[in-house]
């Protein structure tokens, strides 16, 4: 087998064409990403700016944002935009242009952040020219307010395909991964319990949501890290 063939990930791809998702464990993962760089990478959660949208009042909820274009496997970095869903796919937050703080170029640069995205376009049956979306998130578990990494429950998110991929659970339980479908028929659920476990999505097939996440110790800081990508033909 060839490194290019190795690359194509023709087993995810297979699963993701059968069940419309398909899961990948971070051991696995992390065979396809450079180590030297992923230390450096979790850390840039570390700084991100408070989501000021959410329509429920929390404040649970770090992230930063960014857009690219991607055409035949090449990512090219668009200018800062706002990020929007309509309530169709978001109703708690959705139908608002909303403005994050922009993810840092060397997040961007990072060896295993290019590293991801080189698997993403491998693995997605991507045709044509792409929208891309990259979201870091914090969850945090506070004293006394709930951490709700899908505030708006079970959902798709307007696009084609979506990567989520944990970056580490720190003092947390729960925040289990659920799937169904747009029926509302439930598909199975897990946890994205160690870093780089993963799952990719068919968004026009697949419903997602996560449980809420909880302290363990309520006097330690808690939270829970993910990488979000969408990609979305490019109309």
């Amino acid at each position: 087998m060839s490194d290019t063939d190795i690359l194509m990930d023709t087993p995810l791809r297979h699963e993701l064409a059968e069940a419309g998702y398909a899961r990948l464990s971070g051991a696995d993962l992390f065979e396809r990403l450079p180590s030297a760089g992923w230390n450096a990478l979790a850390r840039s959660w570390d700084d991100l700016g408070p989501d000021l949208y959410m329509a429920d009042g929390g404040r649970y909820r770090r992230r930063r944002h960014a857009t690219f274009a991607c055409e035949q496997g090449v990512f090219t970095r668009q200018p800062h935009q706002p990020h929007f869903q309509s309530r169709d796919y978001n109703p708690l937050n959705g139908d608002v242009q909303r403005w994050f703080d922009p993810v840092e170029q060397g997040t961007i640069d990072n060896s295993a952040m290019q590293a991801i995205f080189a698997f993403c376009a491998r693995s997605f049956p991507l045709a044509g020219r792409q929208h891309v979306e990259l979201h870091q998130f914090r969850i945090e578990a506070r004293t006394g307010e709930l951490g709700r990494p899908t505030p708006e429950g079970m959902h798709r998110d307007g696009v084609d395909w979506v990567f989520v991929m944990l970056v580490e659970r720190r003092n947390v339980r729960e925040g289990v991964t659920r799937i169904g479908t747009p029926e509302g028929g439930a598909l199975g659920e897990f946890t994205l319990a160690r870093p780089g476990d993963a799952v990719l999505i068919d968004d026009h097939r697949i419903m997602h949501g996560v449980t809420e996440i909880h302290a363990v110790d309520p006097a330690q800081p808690a939270w829970r890290d993910a990488l979000v990508l969408t990609f979305a033909a490019d109309a």
